[in-house]
């Protein structure tokens, strides 16, 4: 009955382990679609597990025989008895790691064959089952895990003539692979086959007279050697702890700088084994070397945030690096900032001026990082010269008003500022206003008999007024005629005498004289005659007065008392000499 129930026990868990293999292969298969954003959790890599737990389906093909003693009077001759193959089986192991190589296992196996008690030399009874203990050492390579295992304990044998099961002591050589599938966060493996050769050494005791009719009768000696294959599913349980991981932090100093500016980035490695080589690497916009500290030069990157990646490795020299833990990297950013563009302050002095004058125009420029400045100038009206930081600005044909002055800085990088002053032009005074000027004037009292005549005294007179015309061809001449108060009242007679007879000839002596003085500019000194004037005075002289009038001049203005003469009643006189008997008479009177 007993060994029925481990027969069925063993049975089942074989079914077991054999029906949960396509579960693992679909749970592998499973993982494989998982989202790649979210692996599945792992083993720390190339460390193993603490524990790994295993149960599957055992075959085992004992090869030795029982020498039975044989009942008679006077010896106890033996018979030999072969053992079976054991098909149907189960095998437990635990393992605890030491480290991902070495482990100490323990592994208890079951297998059972009925004996049909009461039946005599019907069927073998060849019950194995048993428990050793040993060392175990596995070679993981990625999924795949090799292992072998060497192991002493005792096994439970039962004989193959009906002996009854005893313990005996066992030693168990052997080995086999695993392959770690992706299910259960890959702590599921399959373990393809383990194979165990498997050597028992089993005292079933002397024959028992008179019992040879039931189980336990026959005694006898059994040395097995074993083959036992095995199959099934290993569970890893826990994780082996790593060493203590080497860590690396990277600083960027200064963190914030400006193109042309130095940055230096420190790597700094913590948990490093002082016996151990260390390593270290830079990657990133012209980091370099092995030392602690790299040097950026940032002339040459425009503005924006940049990464220098730092990597550090120790282990022995020349193989630094090669676990895991000995390696690690960080990275340090720093922000290259664009220069500050410049600022301009625009002055002028004096703010107010007259037109044709100029000013002193001022320009204060400031770069914050020193940049070299380059000043330029504009104007909304007139002009501006120079360079550097002071020019003049010059009024010269820019209207009354306000003007606009504008100052511009450049920096080396093409950044730009402008201020703007503002400088008033006045007005310009009105021109002076021209007046009429006295040329001179002319006496007419020399000569009795011809009173309005224009002699040569008066010529060199009319001859500068003449010039003064000629120099300004825009201005005019107006020469004023006088009379005495005698030739004035003989004048009044005329005029009241011609009331009663017209042909009595009134002579006008002041606008005889200003139209003769007009006459002798116009025919002998070639002046246009819309150019002189003929006018009469109020003085008591016997004169003409000669007046020069610019254009814009209003001579009634300046010169009070004048009257127009009607040059169409009072023609010129020719200028001609005095008769010889009259000459001669004169010339005598003049010598008496």
């Amino acid at each position: 009955m007993y060994s029925r129930v481990l027969k069925t026990a063993g049975r089942v868990l074989a079914l077991a382990v054999i029906a949960s293999m396509p579960l693992a292969l679909a749970a592998q298969d499973a993982a494989k679609t998982q989202d790649a954003a979210k692996p599945a959790k792992a083993p720390y890599a190339g460390l193993g597990s603490k524990w790994d737990i295993f149960g599957g389906y055992s075959f085992i093909s004992p090869h030795g025989t029982v020498d039975t003693p044989l009942e008679n009077n006077t010896t106890t001759p033996t018979s030999p008895f072969n053992y079976v193959k054991i098909p149907g089986g189960g095998i437990f192991a635990v393992t605890r790691f030491l480290n991902k190589n070495i482990g100490i296992e323990a592994i208890g196996d079951v297998h059972v064959e009925d004996e049909h008690a009461g039946v005599f030399f019907t069927k073998t009874a060849d019950d194995m089952s048993g428990g050793s203990i040993g060392l175990l050492y596995q070679a993981p390579k990625g999924n795949w895990t090799p292992f072998v295992h060497a192991l002493g304990g005792g096994e439970r044998v039962a004989g193959p003539h009906w002996q009854l099961e005893t313990w005996g002591p066992s030693f168990t050589l052997g080995g086999g692979i695993d392959y770690t599938t992706k299910a259960l966060n890959h702590h599921l493996a399959i373990r393809l086959i383990q194979f165990d050769y498997q050597y028992s050494h089993n005292d079933f005791g002397p024959l028992t007279l008179g019992s040879m009719t039931g189980p336990g009768a026959w005694g006898g000696v059994a040395s097995i050697n074993a083959a036992r294959i095995s199959t099934g599913l290993t569970f890893h349980v826990g994780d082996m702890a790593p060493p203590t991981p080497i860590t690396l932090t990277a600083v960027a100093t200064p963190a914030v700088v400006y193109p042309g500016d130095p940055v230096t980035v420190t790597a700094t490695a913590g948990n490093v084994a002082p016996k151990l080589n260390t390593v270290y690497s830079w990657e990133g916009n012209g980091a370099s070397g092995t030392a602690t500290t790299t040097q950026i030069a940032t002339g040459n990157l425009a503005p924006g945030t940049y990464t220098v990646k730092a990597g550090v490795k120790e282990g022995k020299h020349g193989k630094e690096g090669v676990k895991p833990w000995e390696t690690a990297v960080a990275s340090a950013s720093f922000t290259v900032k664009q220069f500050d563009p410049p600022t301009v302050a625009c002055a002028v002095n004096p703010s107010t001026i007259k037109p044709g004058e100029t000013s002193a125009v001022t320009a204060t420029g400031v770069s914050p990082q020193n940049r070299p400045l380059t000043y330029t100038y504009s104007t909304s009206a007139g002009s501006v010269s120079g360079s550097g930081s002071t020019a003049t600005f010059a009024s010269a044909g820019a209207p009354a008003g306000t003007v606009g002055i504008t100052c511009t800085v450049t920096d080396d990088k093409g950044q730009t500022a402008s201020a703007t002053a503002n400088l008033n032009i006045l007005q310009p005074p009105p021109p002076p206003v021209p007046h009429t000027s006295a040329l001179g004037a002319i006496s007419f009292d020399k000569d009795k008999k011809r009173p309005a005549r224009v002699d040569n005294e008066a010529k060199a007179i009319l001859d500068g007024v003449a010039l003064s015309l000629q120099k300004q061809p825009d201005a005019k001449a107006v020469v004023v005629g006088e009379s005495n108060a005698k030739e004035k009242a003989a004048e009044a007679k005329q005029q009241k005498a011609a009331l009663r007879n017209k042909h009595i000839k009134v002579e006008d002596l002041a606008a005889q004289r200003a139209v003769n003085t007009k006459d002798y500019l116009v025919t002998e000194k070639g002046i246009d005659a819309a150019r002189v004037s003929a006018r009469t005075g109020t003085a008591d002289s016997q004169t003409v007065e000669n007046y020069l009038v610019p254009a814009g001049a209003d001579f009634n203005a300046d010169v009070a008392g004048t009257t127009p003469v009607d040059e169409t009643k009072v023609t010129p006189q020719a200028r001609k000499p005095l008769a010889a008997k009259a000459h001669k008479k004169k010339a005598a009177k003049a010598g008496k």
